[in-house]
């Protein structure tokens, strides 16, 4: 059976926040009792959401409330959120998406505070209101079955805004810190973009990207609090097939290096990926005057390329880069697990159109079963793969119904 992709495209250009989005993907046809259902499995009846119909500057919008039943939350650190997270009763992806929000928001709030991740109190964006704007966003995805999320240029705002430690500039730091890599613009007065709303786009779409071809299934709009004389205070979404399914933007970047020590490159390459980089190979050639050189190329996300190639500059010799726009095939992939002599072992699985394309056992955890086996990792490795089949999981078929453990990309 074929399923169809479902992409988010995410209009911010009047700003965004966490109810904000919330509020728009409800109005995009999400399910509101599986959005209370899952904010619930977290934080209990410590708050409630439910949504108002508005109008911002004329247009009709969603408005997303979350309504707090205690007097006085605590600020709950990072380290919290993540327990109670790890403990709710939601899907796997919900609590994957909802986790990779606050890591990002806790990092950049660390930065800015000088503290360590784990140590950040969500006292700027407000305990129970972020957590369920976060679960209530990423569950309201998960039911409307997106696939992949992409955002144009936002919003910021400017001025200042009042906080715990007194004013501070609009944009705030923290949003600043998330913006690295993406478009942004000023677009009004006041706070447009918060925190938790720069978290969401980026932690779950990482694409910067004006309005991708689509093939429109549904659309919504998000209404912040105030109504502000001609412009509507909105958050969009746009939901739809992607024009090729399995396709979207990169940039290839490529230097030619003949004269760095070939120590370093390993270095290099963790370098970019850690960065964001799809991919970063190398390559040997022989260059001018018949020196050996190597060729490094980096795929990059569209929004992250200019910061790349600044990072290729600085970890390498070379006096510059070539950037070429391309497109990619991405098969959508899942993990599974199968159990090899009683042990579990993951299994990266690619996907296109509904069905199975490729079927690879994670090599490392191989690697370690076959150590505590005594036995060659080719032997473990072929019963991975024996295992994956007897599951189900076989080339040229639809995958079986059952438990995953989530896309093994992100958004």
């Amino acid at each position: 059976m074929t399923r169809a992709r479902t992409h988010a495209w995410i209009d911010a250009s009047a700003g965004v926040a966490g109810d904000m989005l919330l509020g728009a993907l409800l109005d995009a046809g999400a399910d509101l009792d599986a959005v209370r259902a899952a904010v619930h499995a977290v934080v209990g009846d410590a708050v409630s959401v439910r949504t108002e119909r508005v109008r911002r500057a004329g247009l009709a919008a969603t408005k997303a409330h979350v309504d707090l039943h205690e007097e006085d939350p605590p600020h709950r650190t990072w380290t919290t959120v993540r327990a109670l997270l790890g403990a709710a009763d939601l899907p796997d992806p919900v609590r994957r998406d909802a986790l990779a929000v606050f890591a990002a928001l806790a990092t950049a709030e660390g930065a800015v505070h000088g503290v360590p991740a784990d140590d950040v109190h969500f006292h700027e964006v407000g305990a129970l209101d972020s957590v369920a704007d976060v679960v209530g966003v990423c569950a309201a995805l998960h039911d409307l079955g997106v696939t992949s999320a992409s955002a144009g240029a936002v919003a910021l705002g400017s001025g200042t805004v009042r906080a715990a430690h007194g004013a501070i500039p609009v944009p705030v730091p923290a949003v600043v810190a998330l913006s690295r890599g993406r478009r942004v613009r000023a677009g009004g007065e006041g706070e447009l973009t918060t925190p938790t709303g720069m978290a969401l786009l980026a932690a779950l779409a990482t694409t910067d990207e004006d309005l991708p071809e689509l093939t429109v299934a549904a659309w919504g709009s998000g209404a912040g609090t105030r109504d502000v004389p001609g412009r509507p205070n909105v958050t969009r979404v746009v939901l739809g097939e992607p024009a090729g399914a399995g396709r979207s933007r990169a940039c290839q970047l490529e230097a030619t290096v003949d004269d760095l020590d070939p120590r370093l490159w390993p270095g290099v390459l963790a370098r970019v990926l850690a960065a964001g980089a799809f991919d970063a190979w190398l390559v040997p050639v022989l260059g001018k005057k018949g020196r050996p050189a190597h060729v490094l190329t980096v795929l990059s996300p569209p929004g992250r390329a200019g910061e790349l190639e600044e990072l290729v500059v600085a970890s390498t010799s070379t006096l510059g880069v070539r950037r070429t726009e391309c497109t990619r095939l991405t098969l959508e992939r899942d993990w599974v697990d199968v159990r090899v002599e009683g042990t579990a072992v993951p299994v990266k699985v690619g996907l296109l159109h509904g069905v199975v394309q490729q079927v690879m056992p994670e090599f490392e955890d191989v690697a370690r079963l076959a150590a505590e086996l005594g036995r060659p990792e080719r032997r473990v490795l072929a019963a991975a793969h024996a295992a994956a089949a007897a599951a189900g999981w076989v080339v040229g078929q639809a995958p079986p119904a059952g438990p995953r453990r989530g896309e093994a990309q992100g958004r």
